[in-house]
This record gives structure tokens, C-alpha cells and sequence, in this order.
């Protein structure tokens, strides 16, 4: 959707087609194309005599402000099946990723769902897509090409789930099995960056290609030796530079494939890429790095902290986030604070111990006090048992929250107790 906006509507994370109209005596040729992301670039076009721009929300990192709305009507795109991952320079001298101009086909908008009304229908689908891509993994090992049927299918699923509640499928990202970590790694991956893409408000047709993206990122790794990708210790230098060839093996498997868009290759070829160009296979840096990238990497890393590895234990949530928010020089540290906003400082599924005595199972994070999340107290932590389980909104209690644990902490077995405390 390209609407024409007066300069004073500007705002970053818009993406500036082109300049519609300028003063007369302005005497300024400004051709190019991209997204303006902060207040400097604003400030430059408003001296440069600008006074309306045309903005493509399609590719714009904030939704079409309200008095522009129109009646809602059904999210449209298809399915584009690019060569090579273009990009073009934008506004700022960035690069953004190329579209192709999509062709209309109609989506079903999701109805909001609570918690306990979609958690069954998610923890049914993670389940199902868990062992199917697992099975799809395995082939792909064994030498056959990437089932995007499949990849296609399970990307909707996490879509439809996620824009229905945010906090279902996120929830299951919880559950960790570190010989299960490849297969899961992708799934978890895709339903991060919906939820976070959802928070940023980006449209429906853009989430379904992160989400697309973010299951292809690591696909490499089938292509590798499993051993060495299953190694419990730390890789030499050798075992580390075989194990970023994945990145290529990745590509190979994805470009060309029916329904592959230029968002996706990029997020698989840049998400090792890192701000300061100490990432990998380029060591490409800052503005080059378009937000799709950004975002994968902020959420591969995030994922892959947080979950059992055979390396490594799974570190807890709050840990990661704060790794994220000190590699300012790494990762884009306005994606990232807004990641931590749309997560929270302890993202559901997380169990916290209590002011109280008491452990608690966040369910709702709180975007005002993000401290003091919506959880289910349901366990005694001084007798160590079981209690009835309350729901407590912690921003309205002087009970706080002390720190988060492990489950196996207390022998809890985690999928369990959200089968018990989610199941209707």
C-alpha cells in the first residue's frame, strides 16, 4: 500500500517510495529510494525543502498510521520465486531488501483468541510440525531436496497461531530437548520472529515470509556432518569454519525453490552477519544489514542461548536479553530494545520465584511494568509442592518477582505443567 503523507507525518521506520512534491525554489533532485530511520534523516529532507513524500507501507517497519487507514480488507500477496537476493540503496545509504510486486490473493484475517482457547490448537500443531520437520531434516541429511510444501505449511500454521495470541506458540518455545535442538531451533525461530514481527505491527503478507525465512535459516546444518554439528564440546577452528559453511548450504537449498522471496535469502544469507562486521560469510557491516537480518539475528541468538544444546545447558531468558542489549556494536540496539519490550524482561512460558515464597508461570508480560508480568502461582517453593494454582497480575501486588529458575530446579517437568495449567 503507497500513501502520500505531508513531511510532518514522516516518521522512522517508514519506507519513502519517492518525493512527491517539494518548494519551488528547492532546486533538489532526490531519486532514491529507502527507509528513513531516524529523526536526523527527517530533519535533512524538511531543509532540503521536501513537503510530501509517497510511503510504501509494504516494506515500511511500522503500520499505516490510523487517520490513513482505510475499511479493512483482506492482506494480499503471492508467491515469488526470485534469482538472487536484490537489494537496492536506501534514503540513508542502507540496503533494502527487494520486492516484487505481488499480485492479489486473498487472506484470512485471525480472530484474537485467549491464552486457553488457542493453547491446545498450538501445542496440537507444534507437536505435529516438531515431528515433521524432524523427519524433514532427516531427509535433507540423507540427500533429498527441502519439502517447501511442508516448510510452507508449518510457517502458516505459526502464523495463524500467532496472530490469534502471541503468547500460545511462544509459550511451547519454552520446552527444551537438546537432541532435538536442530529441528526445534528452526520451528522456534519462526515463532519468535512472528511474535516480535506482529509487535512491530508489520503486515500480514511481510510476517509470512519471516516466518518462512527464519525455518529455512539453518536448513545448512542438515548438509553438514551430524557429528560434528552433535559435538558436546567447544569446535577447533577447522570444526568452526566447516560448521559456517552451512550458511552456503543453506542458499543451496532454498534459492530457487517455488515461493522463495528475496526477504527470505537474505535472512538466510545475513543472520551470522553482524553490525560492527565481525559476523560471517561477508563480514558485511552497519547499513548493509537490512532489518529483516537484524531481526533474524537478534532472534537466532536469543533462541540459541536459551535452549539445551549438546555443548551447553540452556541459559535463562533475562540472560540473553542482557547479552543482546550490552553487544550494542553487534546487534541493532533499537531492534533489540524493542524485542526486549515485545518478549519482556521474563517472557512467558518462564517460571519465576516469588516475594511470597511461591513459583509462578508467566502467562502475560506487561509492556507498562515489565517487571511485573500476569503469572499462575503454583507451587510452594519453602514445603516444595503444588498449590492451587491463582492467577496474579504482579503490577498490582506488592508481591515481586525474585528471579527466574529452571525448572529442573524444582523436578518440574515443564511441558507438563503447561498441559496441566493451559489444557481447557
Amino acid at each position: 500500500m503507497q500513501i502520500v503523507l505531508p513531511i510532518e507525518d514522516l516518521r522512522p521506520g517508514m519506507f519513502v517510495d519517492n518525493v512527491h512534491k517539494h518548494k519551488s525554489d528547492a532546486g533538489i533532485k532526490i531519486k532514491s529510494r529507502g527507509m528513513v530511520r531516524d529523526e536526523a534523516i527527517i530533519q535533512r529532507l524538511i531543509d532540503k525543502g521536501v513537503l510530501e513524500l509517497t510511503i510504501d507501507f509494504t516494506q515500511s517497519d511500522i503500520p499505516v498510521p490510523q487517520k490513513y487507514q482505510q475499511p479493512a480488507e483482506p492482506v494480499t500477496e503471492a508467491p515469488q520465486a526470485p534469482e538472487e537476493p536484490a537489494a537496492k540503496n536506501g534514503m540513508d545509504g542502507s540496503l533494502s531488501t527487494a520486492r516484487s510486486k505481488p499480485k492479489p490473493k486473498a487472506k484470512t484475517v485471525s480472530k484474537e483468541q485467549t491464552l486457553q482457547q488457542e493453547f491446545a490448537v498450538a501445542m496440537q500443531k507444534f507437536e505435529k510440525n516438531n515431528r515433521q520437520i524432524q523427519s524433514l531434516y532427516g531427509d535433507v541429511t540423507s540427500g533429498l531436496k527441502v519439502d517447501m510444501s511442508l516448510i510452507n505449511e508449518v510457517s502458516k500454521d505459526i502464523v495463524d497461531s500467532v496472530l490469534r495470541n502471541s503468547n500460545a506458540m511462544a509459550i511451547l518455545t519454552r520446552i527444551k530437548d537438546k537432541d532435538a535442538y536442530n529441528w526445534r531451533h528452526m520451528t522456534n525461530c519462526a515463532i519468535l520472529i512472528t511474535v516480535f514481527a506482529k509487535h512491530l505491527g508489520l503486515q500480514q503478507h511481510i510476517i509470512e515470509q519471516l516466518a518462512t525465512g527464519a525455518m529455512l535459516h539453518d536448513i545448512g546444518h542438515a548438509k553438514l556432518p551430524q557429528g560434528l554439528i552433535n559435538k558436546p564440546g567447544n569446535f577447533t577452528d577447522l570444526e568452526y569454519r566447516a560448521v559456517k559453511k552451512h550458511v552456503a548450504q543453506s542458499l543451496g537449498l532454498s534459492k530457487g525453490e517455488s515461493g522463495i522471496t528475496p526477504i527470505m535469502l537474505d535472512m538466510i544469507i545475513n543472520h551470522h552477519e553482524r553490525l560492527d562486521g565481525t559476523g560471517y560469510p561477508r563480514g558485511i557491516k552497519d547499513d548493509a544489514l537490512s532489518t529483516a537480518a537484524r531481526m533474524m539475528a537478534i532472534v537466532d541468538v536469543y533462541d540459541a542461548i536459551t535452549s539445551d544444546q549438546h555443548h551447553k545447558e540452556a541459559d535463562e531468558p533475562i540472560n540473553a536479553l542482557r547479552f543482546l542489549l550490552s553487544s550494542k556494536k553487534q546487534f541493532d540496539p533499537i531492534l533489540v530494545q524493542r524485542f526486549i519490550k515485545c518478549m519482556g524482561v521474563h517472557p512467558v512460558g518462564t517460571i519465576v520465584k516469588l516475594t511470597n515464597e511461591r513459583l509462578g508461570l508467566v502467562l502475560e508480560g506487561n509492556k507498562h511494568a515489565p517487571t511485573a508480568p500476569l503469572v499462575r502461582v503454583f507451587y510452594n517453593t519453602k514445603h516444595l509442592h503444588h498449590v492451587t494454582a491463582k492467577d496474579l497480575d504482579l503490577s498490582e501486588s506488592d508481591i515481586k518477582v525474585i528471579a527466574s529458575v529452571r525448572p529442573l530446579d524444582y523436578q518440574i517437568n515443564l511441558s507438563r505443567l503447561l498441559r496441566d495449567q493451559l489444557l481447557i
